[in-house]
């Protein structure tokens, strides 16, 4: 068994690390952990003889006494990293005003306990935020490129369009840096947080992932093209409070985990793992924020565009062919013309496969063939395809609670403006809309048990592997809106949504 022998200087003292290839990212970050005598908590950088920070992982090179490295505790957890002083001086007035409070009625009420609890969860976003920053996630020089191009405090209000490329030129100058070995085994699974991450960072990981999956040496796309292709994607999502570029990004990684896990790069084509991944990507391209049913009553011209059929997801894939049409971002462009007719029809049918009024046709059909499922069937194949950007767009129950939460709060934001405006209009009014109707957990324990055990139950019955990733989760999610929604008619109360 080859081994790496590491030296480096910890704490003034000079240290080595072995270990060999086989160990995993999380064991050779263990072993400096171990010799720094710090805690799962801190965060450790190692520097190369020229001051710049390398990854500790098992690429790791191997050095002598002389070239060693230094290991050195950067931060710690909360309590040592410390807070900006805006965040000392709220606790602080909060404190006073709390006091002031029990002095008059006795008692702290609860929208101080809620102004406490909102303090500390933003501490925690700054921890998780910070704790970012040091993960190594680029090379050194990727901290000089993102202080180049971010707007100076107090600078006028960008337009939309100048931030558009902001994040271009941010994304351009960041997407030759190295990705860490950590976050490209995390972009695999479901629980990966994507509350971390600026949209020029995830431009960015959207990027490996088409590489990764090697769609540009299999399908001949141009690097160039394909970042064209992807900035034009983030550029034709709205700024609203759910069907937004996040979200695209969301479903798509939860896509490309999904394709990891079930090893589908072994059954599949690489044209059609490009159809159900760029399918994932385009699927909401220009959401405007209100559903088909708000279209079909408000007689949208996307509703009489599309004849009441399906009219957003319609216009979802004719904005991605739009996108594609454009010579600059067609990765597609090197294509045979079998191959750009297959892989067209594809992304249509995947796309339209995501308008929930087809659930249950595609899920019943799905069914049957799941016993008999042949991956050399060609309508199995599509089935499952449309299956696989099913389950994708609806996920977030999948992911850890406190991935998906936060998701769930944006979703009833942007179903109740929705409803609110069908008030205002004098239109019908979508009953699981209603903020007047509509609690959080209550909106949740319907959609979990009707919609999402079915659909994740059936795909892993194909797929078995994805009960601990998928399934469970879900199973979890059910549990704990369950409970909640118990606790709030056990107290005659409404949940706040």
């Amino acid at each position: 068994m080859t081994t790496k022998i590491i030296h480096f200087t910890v704490n003034g003292r000079l240290e080595q690390a072995e270990f060999g290839a086989e160990c995993s990212a999380a064991d050779v970050k263990d072993l400096f952990r171990a010799a720094a005598e710090a805690g799962p908590h801190h965060i450790l950088k190692l520097y190369n003889t020229n001051g710049g920070v390398v990854n500790i992982s098992p690429q790791l090179e191997a050095n002598t006494r002389d070239s060693h490295y230094r290991l050195e505790v950067v931060a710690s957890d909360l309590k040592g990293v410390g807070m900006p002083s805006e965040i000392d001086k709220m606790e602080c007035r909060l404190s006073h005003l709390e006091s002031k409070v029990i002095e008059g009625v006795g008692k702290t009420p609860d929208i101080i306990c809620d102004l406490h609890s909102q303090v500390e969860s933003f501490k925690k976003k700054l921890e998780s935020v910070a704790h970012l920053s040091w993960m190594g996630l680029f090379r050194e020089d990727a901290d000089q490129h993102l202080a180049k191009f971010s707007p100076k405090p107090g600078a006028p209000q960008l337009s939309m369009e100048e931030e558009h490329q902001l994040v271009h030129t941010k994304f351009l100058n960041m997407s030759s840096l190295q990705v860490t070995e950590e976050v490209r085994e995390l972009l695999k699974s479901p629980i990966f947080d994507n509350w971390q991450w600026e949209e020029a960072e995830m431009l960015v990981l959207l990027q490996v992932m088409f590489t990764d999956l090697e769609f540009l040496t299999a399908l001949h796309i141009e690097l160039a093209i394909l970042q064209n292709f992807l900035f034009e994607v983030y550029r034709h999502y709205n700024s609203i409070p759910f069907h937004n570029f996040r979200h695209c990004f969301c479903v798509t990684q939860m896509m490309y985990g999904l394709i990891w896990l079930t090893e589908l790069r072994s059954k599949l084509s690489s044209a059609d793992l490009l159809i159900m991944l760029t399918s994932a990507l385009c699927h909401d391209l220009d959401h405007p924020g209100y559903n088909n049913v708000y279209q079909i009553n408000a007689q949208t011209d996307l509703a009489l565009r599309y004849n009441d059929i399906s009219p957003l997801e319609n216009h979802h894939c004719a904005m991605a062919f739009r996108i594609l049409s454009k010579p600059e971002c067609n990765i597609l462009k090197n294509l045979t013309v079998d191959q750009y007719k297959h892989i067209r029809g594809g992304m249509i049918k995947c796309i339209l496969a995501t308008d929930m009024a087809r659930h249950n046709e595609i899920l019943n059909r799905f069914k049957v063939i799941q016993p008999v499922f042949d991956f050399g069937n060609k309508e199995h194949k599509e089935v499952l395809m449309k299956i696989m950007v099913k389950v994708s767009d609806i996920s977030n129950e999948a992911r850890p609670m406190a991935v998906a939460e936060p998701w769930l709060d944006c979703l009833l934001q942007e179903f109740f403006n929705q409803s609110d405006t069908e008030k205002l209009q004098g239109l019908p009014v979508t009953p699981f809309m209603d903020r007047d109707k509509v609690s959080k957990p209550s909106s949740q324990t319907n959609f979990i048990r009707f919609v999402l055990l079915p659909l994740f139950s059936e795909l892993t019955k194909l797929f078995p592997c994805l009960e601990q990733h998928i399934l469970e989760p879900v199973r979890h999610a059910l549990e704990y809106y369950s409970e909640l929604e118990r606790a709030s008619r056990d107290t005659g109360g409404v949940d706040e949504p």
